[in-house]
């Protein structure tokens, strides 16, 4: 496999100008009237904006996004090139707080509840005096759910570029170098294949390490004879690729080639069942089921998966008690695991976007278990 350096150019615009029109239709179900913005991957979906702080207030007909002075040119140069319409407002927080204040006279104001906290709840009741305050859960997160085409093809270039560097590192997994060497190795790969950064901080776990679902590399060799986990993605344009595979250096014993082979089929059966209109809760049951019926059971100690995009981990959720059913477009992972203390564990997941028959996976490197 072979990978140029990612060019953003080549991909489709995103659909950025549309969303907001998407997301005033919610307002009604949400019991609000006007929704104040407060989670930056949401501000970054609905205005295209990519600062490290901002607030984004929607109402009917216009939208206002508040900033800092470090933020003055790229704001409007961000919102004109997604195509979208809002005015700015450019100050420190007591500014920001009066253009908000001045924005909404009387109204059902709606807070994302998720992202804020009690301290900023309380300055906020104070800035919308003489408003309601509703609590929200999920606006605009649900219309995040169906990914459109420039998000797809963001996705897919970020798995691409993270398949090739991996195929770049894979070797040194029988160098004799430490988990946070190879860990390292694989940033930089992704980094210097045109990732604008690793998706989430990159999981290179060998030996009873492996056993550890979210084990952080350490200064400890990778050995021969011994599974080797490798959960990593990348980011490009802002959004993510996540896969995992296991490796062993040479030939593993029987007992770990066994949670290898338990863990390839619950993986095989779970993504057979990712399907528009499924409930996401059937794949769980699908790859659990496998594992369970194994005697390992007790060993699957996290959920199936979860969605992908601008965070490593939004809906829908894939778990045994996830109410989500899953949409055409969305994007998921698979990825059952088993984890045995002391012997070593084993995860194997996709990144998959959601169609109505098969799901396709955009994460393609191949599962071998033994690198020579």
């Amino acid at each position: 496999m072979s990978t140029a350096p990612v060019e953003l150019t080549a991909l489709p615009p995103l659909e950025t100008a549309a969303r907001l029109g998407r997301l005033r239709s919610a307002f009604e179900p949400a019991g609000c009237d006007v929704l104040l913005v407060t989670n930056l991957a949401n501000v970054r979906y609905l205005t295209g904006f990519t600062g490290s702080a901002g607030m984004l207030l929607v109402r009917g007909e216009n939208a206002l996004l508040t900033t800092d002075g470090r933020y003055r040119t790229q704001a409007r140069e961000q919102l004109d090139a997604a195509g979208v319409s809002a005015r700015i407002e450019i100050g420190g927080p007591a500014d920001q707080y009066r253009a908000l204040a001045s924005a909404v006279a009387s109204a059902r104001v709606g807070l994302e509840a998720g992202a804020v906290t009690w301290a900023a709840q309380r300055a906020l009741g104070e800035v919308f005096e003489g408003c309601e305050l509703v609590p929200t859960s999920g606006v605009v997160e649900c219309l995040r759910r169906v990914k459109d085409a420039g998000e797809a093809a963001r996705i897919e270039a970020a798995a691409a570029v993270a398949d090739e560097a991996l195929a770049t590192v894979l070797p040194l997994l029988a160098s004799g170098r430490t988990e946070a060497e190879i860990g390292l190795e694989l940033d930089f790969a992704m980094r210097r294949l045109g990732a604008e950064g690793s998706a989430f901080e990159t999981i290179v776990a060998g030996g009873p390490n492996s056993a550890k679902p979210h084990a952080r590399p350490s200064s400890r060799p990778v050995g021969r004879g011994e599974l080797v986990v490798v959960d990593f993605g990348a980011k490009v344009d802002g959004y993510r690729s996540d896969m995992t595979r296991t490796f062993c250096v040479g030939e593993p014993s029987a007992e770990l080639r066994e949670m290898y082979e338990v863990v390839m089929g619950a993986q095989r059966a779970g993504v057979a069942a990712v399907a528009s209109g499924r409930p996401a809760a059937e794949v769980d049951a699908a790859c659990r089921s496998r594992i369970e019926e194994a005697g390992f059971g007790d060993r699957f100690v996290h959920a199936t998966g979860h969605g992908v995009g601008l965070d490593i981990h939004e809906a829908p959720a894939v778990s045994a008690t996830s109410a989500d059913t899953l949409q055409e477009r969305s994007v998921v992972t698979v990825e059952p695991g088993v984890y045995v203390p002391d012997a070593g564990g084993v995860r194997i997941e996709d990144t998959l976007i959601v169609t109505n028959t098969v799901a396709r996976a955009v994460t393609r490197f191949p599962k071998e278990l033994v690198v020579a």
